[in-house]
Formats: structure tokens, C-alpha cells, sequence
């Protein structure tokens, strides 16, 4: 009996980029073990040690959560499509939408010059003049102004929303300008709250733009959630992402949530009541490394800009306290194939936020929780021996230079080899390592082996991979990025 299994981009390089593959199996269970038979490299992002699904990986069969059927025995009808749906980041479901925030509050009244502005918004009779009033009554805070606060944050203000508060630490940098339409390129080097403010109320000088300047954190997400009606989430990491859940949930605050990567998307709203949360999803974190960032995996540039814009679209219904929102659904977009599909969320009764005996009742070290260690601080004597495992890229530069280079493996996908490469590197794509083992003991040929990427996160899981397989090797510390600022800045950045 055959199936189709939709392989999401995170886990396409282990499949030879194919998007869906055909599996036999009477179970989901059997299915899973013949698509990770075929492609060996796929059983640790799917299965923990114990043999288990990993908790940030979902499955779905057609559009159902198997953690409601009967899990790996759940039974498999000929042509069903199965979804492995991993983060990017019973109950009542929770498809109402929620009273509009500014309910209980006196609304504003338009100004003749806010009636004309938004006049399309009057004329429709689900928004009307009380809808439009409880927009501007209304405020909502964009956890960060790049891909997705961008597009979020510009409709937002145009929407007419009362406040719009923005936290973000971060600069503008020239490889932000592709995707985050905020900012342009007069704004590079610029704080990204002052380019964002400055955009935001040349569009609509109407809105009031609050500048949170600071890296949200278990500290402050308390207080600085407190004052507004629905939360954004606009995050690019676990931890981050899951503090804005566990702090919604808390305060009782709507959580517009998107996420992209390559080209896909999600989008829901969680934290509503009787609704899901992020966690009732993705109930744990991957751990750190295994799901490359944006910066080392890529993103379609227009991609935020539809996610964003959903969740702009979410946000306002929830204002207005109408319409039919994300709230127990899980919005998936497939930009390279231009599909959207629709899974159903349910709470979980068990989950430690939101669940019905919750036991995470404060906010707590998230960083710990996501198993991101602090950075110890390290004395002058400690750092020459710090990091066995690893070789800087000026240790690199001398040892290639010397009498015996050592073997250079890259571990980088074949398009970023053509941007730029350190000469005399190898190329095998980290997808391929685990089924080309033998290819890199003969290509080393008794050599030191070093392994290298953009920045060092993929590198190091190769350089894992190795060393379980019998192969002894070293991550180059920094990647090429690193290489590029200290040896041969020639080169191009990406």
C-alpha cells in the first residue's frame, strides 16, 4: 500500500531535495521506518536515542496530528498523505475568535481625515466605523522589525492600529535589505527601531510607534507585554520563540506566530483562551544546531512578506474581534510550489503552560531550556587550550600552507561553493556525508581532516557524524564568514 510523504525544506538535502517521496507501510509507524531505511541520515531528526519521535517533530496523516489518533499505529488508508511538519519554532479547539481587546474600553472617534484615509476599512460591513475605531484603540507589539515585523508592522500602520511597539536590538545590515522592507540602503549600519520608526510614520503619522531597544528576555517580556493587546511574533530562534509563547499564555495575550525558512512558511494564533499554545505544537525545542538558521539555510525573499502579511491579517481580526482566525489551525505555505495547506491544533490538557494543570507558571531561563550553554568566560592560558575540536581560520590558513596540508572538507550546499570557497576544499553537501563516509576516508587518504561551512553550525554536526562513524576531524571555527574577515577578504560575503 502506497503513500506520499511531504518532505518540509529543513529535511530535503537528506532526500536529495525531493519535496515528496512514496513509502509503503500499513501503519505510520511502517511508513516512517521505510522512509528512514531509504534515507538513513533522516532517522536522527525524526527519532530520538530512545527510538522515539522527537518531540519537535510532528505527523501528520492527511490533516490529522497522529499524537491524537494512534500515534506510529495509526493505520494507513491506500493514498494518504503524510506530513512531517518539524519546527522551522484533547481541549476544547478553540476556533472562536476572541472578543476584540478594545472591547471594554471607550473607543476613539475618527478624525474627518482618518475617516477619508480609511475609508475602504468603513465601507466594508464587517469592519464599518466601530470596527475602524476599535483598530485605532487598539495596540499591538512586533517582536522584531525584520522579515516578518516588516511586512507586519507596515500594514499594521496603515491598517490605522492606535500603537504599534517594535522590540528589536539589532542593525541593519545590506543582506537584511532582500527581505526586510523595512529598511532601506541609506538605512544599513542604522539601529533598526529608528528605520522602522522613521518608515512607519512617514506611512501613517497617525500611529503612535513605541521603540522598545532591548533583547527581550525573561527580565523584561513581562512588563513589556503587559501594555498591548496582541503580541507578533517575529523571532528568528527557539528560545525567543518560546518566551513570547510562555509569556502570552501568562498574560492572557493573543500570539500572532509565524516562521519561514527556504520556502516555507506557518502561521496560527496561539494563547487565545481554550485555544493552543506553541508548546501544545512543538511541546520541545530541537536541540541547538540541528535546524539551521535562515542565515545558513536561505529564505525566498518574498516569502516573509506573505507570512508577515498573515499574520498583519490575524492581528487585525483579533482587534476587531470577528472573522474566523488562525486559533486551533496551522497555516502551512509551500512558496516553491505555491500550496497552502491546513492542519487542525488541538490544546493539550497536559501541556506545562496552558494545560489544564499547568507547572510553568513563571518565565524561566529559556536559553537553558532551548540547551543553549552560557559562554563561560575564558582567561588568556585557558583560551590557547580551549576547544580541542576546533582550529581557527588563521590555523587553517598556516596548515594549509605547510608542508602537510590537512584534507578540507565543505560541508555547504553546491550553490553557496560557487559564491565563494577556500581554495583546495572538497565539496560534500552535509545531507551527503553520512552515505559518502567512505569516499571522505579516501579522499583524506591518512590526512588531517578539517571541516568548514558559513559560520561552523553545520560543520560541526559533520564533524559529530564523523567521529561516531570511526573518523577523526576538526571544526573550523567561523566558517568561511570568518575565513573572509581574517585571511582572504577578497572573497564575497553571502
Amino acid at each position: 500500500m502506497s503513500h506520499r510523504v511531504l518532505i518540509p525544506t529543513p529535511l530535503r538535502p537528506y532526500t536529495g531535495q525531493q519535496d515528496a517521496v512514496e513509502v509503503d507501510g500499513a501503519t505510520v509507524g511502517e511508513a516512517l521506518s521505510s522512509l528512514t531505511s531509504r534515507y538513513g541520515d533522516l532517522r536522527r531528526h525524526l527519532y530520538g536515542e530512545d527510538g522515539k519521535l522527537r518531540h519537535f517533530v510532528n505527523i501528520y496523516v492527511n490533516d490529522d496530528d497522529i499524537r491524537y489518533l494512534e500515534k506510529d499505529a495509526t493505520a494507513l488508508k491506500a493514498g494518504d498523505v503524510i506530513s512531517i511538519v518539524p519546527s522551522v519554532a484533547g481541549g476544547a479547539p478553540g476556533t472562536a475568535t476572541p472578543e476584540a481587546p478594545a472591547a471594554a474600553r471607550e473607543l476613539p472617534q475618527l478624525s474627518n481625515d482618518e475617516v477619508q484615509r480609511y475609508s475602504r476599512h468603513l465601507i466594508l460591513p464587517e469592519v464599518g466605523l466601530e470596527g475602524q475605531r476599535k483598530i485605532k484603540a487598539g495596540s499591538v507589539l512586533c517582536v522584531g522589525a525584520g522579515g516578518l515585523g516588516s511586512p507586519a508592522a507596515l500594514y499594521l500602520a496603515a491598517a490605522g492600529v492606535g500603537t504599534i511597539g517594535i522590540i528589536d536590538f539589532d542593525t541593519v545590515d545590506a543582506s537584511n535589505l532582500q527581505r526586510q522592507i523595512l529598511h532601506s540602503t541609506k538605512d544599513v549600519g542604522r539601529s533598526k527601531l529608528q528605520s522602522a520608526s522613521e518608515k512607519l510614520l512617514a506611512l501613517n503619522p497617525g500611529v503612535k510607534i513605541v521603540q522598545h531597544d532591548a533583547a527581550l528576555s525573561s527580565a523584561n517580556a513581562l512588563e513589556i507585554f503587559r501594555d498591548y493587546d496582541v503580541i507578533l511574533d517575529g523571532t528568528d530562534n527557539f528560545s525567543t520563540r518560546y518566551l513570547v509563547n510562555d509569556a502570552c499564555v501568562i498574560l492572557g495575550k493573543p500570539n500572532a506566530y509565524g516562521s519561514i525558512f527556504r520556502f516555507e512558511g506557518q502561521a496560527s494564533v496561539f494563547a487565545t483562551k481554550g485555544g493552543p499554545c506553541y508548546r501544545c505544537l512543538y511541546p520541545e525545542p530541537p536541540p541547538p544546531g540541528l535546524v539551521p538558521s535562515c542565515a545558513e539555510g536561505g529564505v525566498l525573499g518574498v516569502l516573509p512578506g506573505v507570512i508577515g502579511t498573515i499574520q498583519a491579517t490575524e492581528t487585525i481580526k483579533l482587534l476587531l474581534g470577528g472573522g474566523s482566525t488562525l486559533v486551533g489551525r496551522l497555516l502551512l505555505y509551500d512558496a516553491w510550489n505555491m500550496r497552502f495547506r491546513e492542519l487542525k491544533l488541538r490544546r493539550d490538557p497536559d501541556c506545562p503552560v496552558c494545560g489544564d494543570n499547568p507547572t510553568v507558571r513563571e518565565l524561566i531561563d529559556y536559553d537553558q531550556f532551548c540547551g543553549i550553554a552560557p559562554q563561560p568566560a575564558v582567561t588568556a592560558p585557558a583560551a590557547a587550550s580551549a576547544g580541542s575540536d576546533e582550529v581557527s581560520v588563521q590555523e587553517l590558513s598556516d596548515r594549509l600552507k605547510s608542508s602537510a596540508p590537512p584534507f578540507l572538507l565543505d560541508v555547504r550546499e553546491p550553490n553557496e561553493f560557487q559564491i565563494c570557497r577556500i581554495p583546495g576544499s572538497t565539496l560534500i553537501p552535509l545531507g551527503q556525508v553520512g552515505a559518502r563516509l567512505n569516499e571522505v576516508k579516501d579522499l583524506a587518504a591518512g590526512r588531517e581532516i578539517l571541516v568548514h561551512c558559513k559560520m561552523g553550525g553545520r560543520s560541526a554536526k559533520a564533524v559529530a557524524l564523523l567521529k561516531e562513524n570511526g573518523i577523526d576531524a576538526k571544526n573550523v571555527k567561523g566558517g568561511i564568514l570568518d575565513w573572509i574577515d581574517k585571511v582572504d577578504p577578497s572573497l564575497p560575503k553571502y
